[in-house]
């Protein structure tokens, strides 16, 4: 009697393998190709590093962000880097690799805290405006093209006066920076899910709901919204490199955190401005190199994530490598035959 031997499932057949293969992430990097590949790749490495960087401050520093001397006495002000300090010693007699890992930890926390909240509102509003519309959508369209106009940095300024007085505690200080740079924000979001709610609104799928008797927040929720924040994770990246920016600017114009709060990057270039002229270079270098890496590092995250979801652009350029990359218009997705273009787009599993 014969036997037939088991067939090994390939990769391609394999459900779990499929599955890390189609993470947000992981899906985008095999879609890229060449020098996008590259720009990608050196993206992902910035910002691991900065966020590892961040998740273990307190062991990769040598010293406390406020700590101005050990056993042996005071640190001693604007010291040249040496075998104790190995980036010096700021104008305040502050260890600057150690302000300047904590100096992460401080942004990370800013970004977090400013993307939540700008995100939260800003879909909520672009929700409500774009699927009910009249009155309430030119209201809210009026506001957010008004926040929108005003200059992001001056706004934020505004905002840090009313929240905090200009400087407050680590927590205050970062709750401060965080909502102004939610003002800043939340247009951003609400203009993409507004228009992508007004689009969604429209389609079959919606209309079908709302004959079989499905409620609004029940079309918002499970239809509407899932579709219309399929583009958030671009803007998510550009925005992060954005809140550092304004951090940055804050604390160099003197309205961020105070120093013996927390470490943060933009205070202390505003400190070494007086060093430079002198001839004293690691006060400002070593910050404006971290604030110019992770902004590099999200930036390009950014924009590569940004033209893999253009199919025309990574059509292009994967002719130009000669390669064959696979088809998605948004991070994750697909581009599928059914009658919507994009599989999933009303509701049906893939």
């Amino acid at each position: 009697m014969s036997t037939v031997a088991p067939v090994e499932e390939s990769p391609r057949t394999d459900p779990a393998r499929r599955g890390w293969r189609r993470l947000p992430v992981v899906h985008q990097l095999r879609q890229s190709v060449g020098l996008q590949r590259g720009m990608l790749v050196t993206g992902l490495v910035l910002t691991g590093l900065f966020l590892l960087t961040a998740l273990v401050a307190p062991l990769l520093a040598p010293y406390e962000y406020n700590q101005l001397r050990d056993a042996d006495g005071p640190f001693g002000a604007q010291q040249a880097p040496s075998a104790e300090h190995w980036l010096g010693t700021t104008v305040g007699g502050y260890d600057v690799l150690s302000r300047v890992i904590y100096g992460s930890r401080t942004a990370v926390m800013v970004i977090v805290v400013a993307i939540v909240l700008s995100l939260f509102a800003g879909v909520l509003i672009g929700l409500l405006s774009g699927y009910f519309g009249g009155w309430l959508d030119r209201v809210l369209v009026v506001v957010c093209d008004a926040v929108y106009a005003f200059p992001a940095l001056l706004l934020a300024i505004v905002m840090a006066i009313v929240i905090s007085g200009g400087q407050s505690s680590l927590f205050g200080g970062i709750l401060a920076a965080a909502i102004s740079i939610t003002v800043v924000f939340i247009p951003q979001y609400f203009r993409v899910v507004r228009a992508e709610t007004v689009r969604i609104k429209g389609e079959a799928f919606v209309e079908s709901a709302r004959v079989v008797g499905a409620g609004h927040w029940r079309i918002m929720t499970r239809h509407v919204l899932r579709n219309a924040t399929r583009t958030l994770p671009l803007i998510l990246t550009l925005n992060a490199s954005e809140a550092i920016l304004t951090l940055a600017g804050l604390g160099f114009l003197g309205f961020g955190i105070e120093p013996t709060a927390a470490a943060e990057w933009g205070y202390d270039l505003n400190k070494s401005l007086s060093d430079v002229t002198s001839g004293i270079w690691w006060t400002a270098i070593f910050p404006g190199a971290a604030i110019v890496l992770v902004v590099l590092g999200l930036t390009l995250v950014g924009e590569s994530l940004n033209d893999l979801a253009d199919p025309r652009l990574r059509s292009r350029r994967a002719a130009e490598s000669g390669e064959t990359a696979e088809t998605s218009v948004v991070p994750g997705g697909s581009l599928g035959a059914g009658p919507a273009g994009l599989d999933g787009i009303e509701g049906r599993p893939r």
